[in-house]
């Protein structure tokens, strides 16, 4: 496999774990009351709509095709599915519980895409980016959830 067909496979992983975290954002700002927290999953959804659409850029940039949906089998990030049963009961404390899961794995696939030393300047320079405001969002979550509770 060449370098960036390997290189567009990962930033592919990441693209389909976006739209994942997308859509999980949109159903929590749906379900929650707290207009804070409400204003706060919107935010996340549209910054993840962003991530998309420059990881897409990134992608074409390699020659290659970027995906176009959610993730099918969604390995690691299965757990933004997980906020669905969260929904079930309307719970903030719960669905905040889900956020932090999801982002905290997002961080760790993050780290480990970034750790390849054959990443190019712009791609590292994106993913860092990326990487620091979901560490940012869970952050910002585990201070709602002090707030719910």
């Amino acid at each position: 496999m060449k370098f960036t067909e390997k290189m567009s496979n990962k930033l592919n992983e990441l693209l389909e774990k976006n739209y994942d975290a997308e859509k999980g954002y949109k159903q929590a700002a749906e379900k929650v009351e707290n207009t804070q927290m409400k204003q706060f999953f919107t935010e996340q959804a549209q910054k993840r709509y962003d991530f998309g659409h420059e990881l897409k850029t990134e992608i074409k940039n390699y020659g290659e095709t970027p995906e176009k949906g959610g993730s099918a089998t969604g390995t690691m990030h299965r757990t933004w599915m997980d906020i669905e049963t969260a929904f079930s009961s309307n719970n903030e404390e719960t669905i905040l519980g889900e956020v932090q899961k999801g982002e905290k794995a997002a961080v760790e696939e993050y780290d480990e895409v970034i750790k390849d030393t054959t990443l190019p300047p712009t791609t590292q320079k994106i993913l860092t980016n990326q990487r620091n405001s979901i560490n940012s969002a869970w952050q910002s979550a585990k201070n709602f959830e002090a707030i719910v509770s």
